[in-house]
C-alpha cells in the first residue's frame, strides 16, 4: 500500500515497467548495431570521397581559404553528391555543423511558400566568425537543396532573388540528377560540377574495405556482379551487399546466387529463352514462358531493362530486327510506367519480336 501511495502503481506494475525499460535499452542497443552501411561509411571529410577528383580539388582549395561559392552538383544517383557537400560542411563548421546547415530534400515541401519563409528566414540570419571553442569559423551558413530538380519553377524563381541578396551570410548548394530542369538564372549563379558514375575498381575497392571492417566473407565473383547490378551507383552497391549479408547471416559466405536473388535481376537464361521462344514462332510457348516468369516473381520492367542491352549487343540479330524490337520495347516500357498490364505488354513485345524474326 505504501508503495502504491508513493509511486501511483502496484509492485507488479513497477516490475513490469522495469522489464519494459530493460527491453527498451536492449532494443536501443540493437538499433545502434543495425545502422545502414550507407550511413555508417558515408565520407567524413572531402578527402574520403570516392573518385570525383575535380570536385574534391576545388572543395579542398575552398576549405583552405574558408571561401565557398554557390554550388550546383548534378549527376546520376549514388555518386556522392550529397555526401560531398555534407563532408565539406562538417570540415568547415565542426561542432556548429547542425546550426549552420539547412537541408531540404525530396520529403519536404519545396514550393514557393517554403522558399519565401523557411529558406529566406534562415538565409537572413547572421553568423559569427568564431566557434564556441574559440576557433575561427567561416561567417556564413549553407542551404542544401537536395533533389532540386523537383522544385517548381516558381520556387526556383523566388530562390534566385534570395541567392543574390544574401550572398554575404549564406551559400547555396543545389543537388540534382537532371541539370536541365534547373532554370538558367539559377545555374548562372552557381559553380557547376558533374558527378560521373563510379568506376568498377573504385566500387570494388570500397566494398572490400566494408567487408574487411564488418567481417563479411564474399566470393570474388560477387564483387563484379554487384558492380554490374549497381551501374556505377555506390549507394545501391553497398545496400545490395548489406542485404545479402542480412539474408545469409554473419557466419555464412555470400555467393553469386545470393546477389541475384536480393537485387531482383533477371537471370540471363530468361533473356536467351525469350529470344529462343520468339524464334520458334509458337504463341503457346510464348504464353507458357510469360507464365513461368510470373511464377518466379520476376519483374517485367526489370526484364525489359535488361532485354534492351541484350538485344543491342546480340550478334545473332540484324540491324533491322534490332531496330524493330527496340522500338516496340520502348513503347511497352512507356505503357508499363503509365500503369499498363505487365502481361499485355510482354505479350505485345513477344508478338512483334516473332514477326521481326520471321522477316529475315
Amino acid at each position: 500500500m505504501q508503495a502504491f501511495l508513493k509511486t501511483g502503481r502496484t509492485t507488479g506494475e513497477s516490475s513490469s515497467a522495469g522489464t519494459a525499460g530493460e527491453s527498451g535499452t536492449a532494443s536501443t542497443k540493437r538499433a545502434k548495431h543495425s545502422v545502414p552501411w550507407v550511413e555508417k561509411y558515408r565520407p567524413k571529410s572531402v578527402d574520403d570521397v570516392v573518385e570525383q577528383a575535380e570536385v574534391v580539388a576545388v572543395l579542398r582549395e575552398s576549405l583552405s581559404t574558408t571561401d565557398l561559392p554557390n554550388l550546383l552538383l548534378y549527376g546520376p544517383p549514388g555518386t556522392g553528391k550529397t555526401s560531398t557537400i555534407l563532408a565539406a560542411a562538417r570540415q568547415l563548421f565542426g561542432d556548429m555543423f547542425k546550426e549552420r546547415i539547412l537541408e531540404l530534400n525530396a520529403s519536404d515541401d519545396r514550393g514557393i511558400a517554403v522558399i519565401r519563409n523557411k529558406v529566406k528566414t534562415f538565409a537572413q540570419l547572421t553568423a559569427s566568425g568564431t566557434r564556441t571553442d574559440g576557433k575561427p569559423c567561416p561567417p556564413f551558413k549553407i542551404v542544401i537543396l537536395d533533389e532540386a530538380d523537383a522544385m517548381t519553377h516558381a520556387a526556383q524563381a523566388a530562390l534566385r532573388r534570395t541567392m543574390e541578396k544574401e550572398t554575404k551570410t549564406t551559400r547555396f548548394c543545389l543537388v540534382c540528377n537532371y541539370v536541365s530542369r534547373i532554370i538558367e538564372p539559377i545555374t548562372s549563379r552557381c559553380t557547376k560540377f558533374r558527378f560521373k558514375p563510379l568506376g568498377e575498381e573504385k566500387i570494388i575497392e570500397r566494398l572490400r574495405y566494408i567487408c574487411e571492417q564488418e567481417g563479411v566473407k564474399v566470393d570474388e565473383d560477387v564483387y563484379k556482379d554487384i558492380v554490374n547490378i549497381s551501374g556505377g551507383d555506390l549507394r545501391r552497391a553497398i545496400t545490395t551487399l548489406q542485404s545479402c549479408h542480412r539474408l545469409k547471416g554473419t557466419q555464412a559466405r555470400i555467393e553469386r546466387q545470393d546477389t541475384l536473388e536480393m537485387s531482383g535481376v533477371v537471370p540471363e537464361r530468361y533473356l536467351e529463352e525469350f529470344i529462343s521462344v520468339c524464334k520458334s514462332s509458337n504463341y503457346s510457348k510464348l504464353e507458357e514462358f510469360v507464365q513461368n516468369l510470373a511464377y518466379d516473381a520476376y519483374s517485367v520492367g526489370q526484364l525489359f531493362e535488361q532485354l534492351t542491352e541484350y538485344i543491342v549487343y546480340n550478334d545473332g540479330l540484324t540491324e533491322k530486327q534490332k531496330a524493330l524490337i527496340c522500338e516496340k520495347l520502348g513503347e511497352c516500357c512507356f505503357r508499363l510506367h503509365g500503369g499498363g498490364s505487365e502481361y499485355i505488354q510482354i505479350m505485345d513485345l513477344g508478338c512483334v519480336t516473332i514477326q521481326a524474326l520471321k522477316d529475315q
